[in-house]
């Protein structure tokens, strides 16, 4: 497996895969493992989940700097997913025991009945480069502090990250097996998965490769958490603060080079403010300073692969030769690495790749809306369904049309974020169950009923 820069199309280092053999071998270490951390007190498995936290903390730069070069997320961006990542470690270490907190249930005079949370074994995660360390830890620490063990088929363009973040559970403390990373390329996950000690599966990717492992998993029975993709609304009302719509509109669309399921990516606006708001959003993508993702002044870095960019690129003409106007960006730069410009689209036609598919880079399509409620239909008008934004004065009214939105979080006068204290997830093409807070760390347990006369 190869690391390569994108910034520069150097190769980094080369990592070797692991053999039929190595697999086997560290699925057996997974489940013997779990044998002995299940029965490992809460309150211990938290405390090593903090000093994992502490581990992130100690050594941010290097974690960050490695993020930077294997996919190219600006150095400052990375430095912050390694401040986020310890920070669910932290939440975690703090509300494990309650989030797993028995449940009491009303029962006949002279009996308990409760249920209680345990876990079910080795976890698989299939994680994808878009955010290399906290697509990891937001379903290592609760899924590991339940007292299941982790194993991690990361993507193959990130594995110095993926071995770094093996070591961090290394350095914390924990034993051995009870986080492993499994140097594997795609074509192995089915077997991964029909193995009888991998009792779950994790994944956070392409609609495609959520179909496939889900496939794999129902045949199988094992249970699924399926974190798919996105067309995310970025709403803006006639009421809207301007100032903060543009400039959260800008880094909600272009954070971490566009590279995120939950970025703004259909930006709908009424049209008492469009011609003012497109103007402004126009302006603010021109001004973006795109260039070497090491440079702390550099807004825009490169996509993490020339193919995707590509694939990108493929998307946005097919989209201008529907009828899409390009506003600003639209054409990958003349310059070494894999940069495309942020990109806003207007009069985006019904139907073409930027209305009906996931733009995984930096491209707005903007859409005129007369009222709220054409909206609200514009921003339903997709079969994805992961995050929202709506932009309004008035609090009451923003809630009120949040509730009518289909996606699995809405937020109102912000963009759209994950937070270790709430659930995170979507519904239809982006996915199913919850990841973070109460149940994410009860996505992979046995809820089990205990009768006692």
């Amino acid at each position: 497996m190869d690391s390569v820069n994108p910034a520069t199309g150097e190769r980094i280092a080369t990592y070797e895969a692991d053999s039929d053999d190595i697999v086997e071998s560290k699925l057996g270490t997974a489940a013997n493992t779990f044998d002995e951390w299940r029965d490992r007190p809460l309150r211990e498995r938290e405390k090593l989940l903090a000093a994992a936290g502490d581990v992130l903390r100690e050594n941010e730069e290097t974690y960050a700097t490695l993020m930077t070069r294997e996919m190219g997320k600006p150095i400052t961006q990375a430095r912050a997913e390694v401040q986020k990542c310890a920070w669910a470690c932290d939440h975690y270490a703090e509300y494990a025991s309650t989030y797993l907190e028995s449940e009491h249930h009303p029962s006949p005079p002279g009996t308990t009945v409760k249920t209680v949370h345990e876990p079910l074994g080795p976890v698989l995660a299939v994680m994808p480069w878009n955010y290399p360390f906290w697509q990891v830890i937001r379903f290592a620490a609760p899924y590991v502090t339940a007292g299941n063990v982790g194993l991690l088929k990361h993507a193959s363009n990130v594995p110095g990250c993926a071995q770094a973040l093996e070591e961090i559970f290394r350095e914390a403390g924990y034993p051995e097996g009870v986080f492993q990373t499994l140097m594997i390329g795609s074509s192995k996950v089915d077997s991964v998965i029909e193995d009888d000690r991998v009792r779950a599966v994790t994944l956070t990717g392409s609609g495609p490769a959520g179909r496939a492992v889900a496939e794999t998993a129902g045949r199988n029975l094992k249970q699924t958490v399926l974190e798919l993709g996105g067309s995310d609304p970025f709403i803006v009302l006639d009421d809207a603060d301007l100032d903060a719509a543009v400039e959260t509109g800008v880094l909600a669309r272009n954070q971490n080079n566009g590279q995120s399921c939950i970025a703004a990516k259909r930006f709908i606006v009424h049209e008492a403010i469009y011609e003012e708001y497109v103007d402004r959003l126009v302006s603010a993508f021109a001004d973006q300073t795109i260039g070497d993702p090491m440079d702390e002044t550099t807004d825009i870095g490169p996509q993490a692969d020339p193919d995707l960019m590509a694939a990108l690129h493929e998307q946005v003409t097919a989209s201008a030769e529907a009828g899409a106007t390009v506003r600003t960006g639209g054409e990958p730069l003349d310059r070494t690495g894999a940069y495309y410009p942020p990109t806003v689209l207007t009069d985006v036609p019904e139907g073409c790749p930027a209305d009906t598919e996931e733009l995984f880079g930096p491209v707005a399509a903007v859409y005129k809306v007369s009222d709220a409620e054409e909206a609200i239909d514009v921003a339903n008008d997709t079969r994805f369904g992961l995050g929202a934004s709506i932009w309004t004065a008035d609090r009451e009214r923003g809630e009120r049309l949040a509730n009518r939105i289909n996606a699995g979080c809405v937020y109102v006068n912000q963009l759209t974020k994950s937070d270790p204290r709430v659930p995170f997830g979507g519904i239809g093409d982006s996915g199913y169950g919850r990841e973070l807070s109460g149940p994410g760390i009860r996505e992979f347990v046995n809820r089990k009923t205990v009768w006692v006369e």
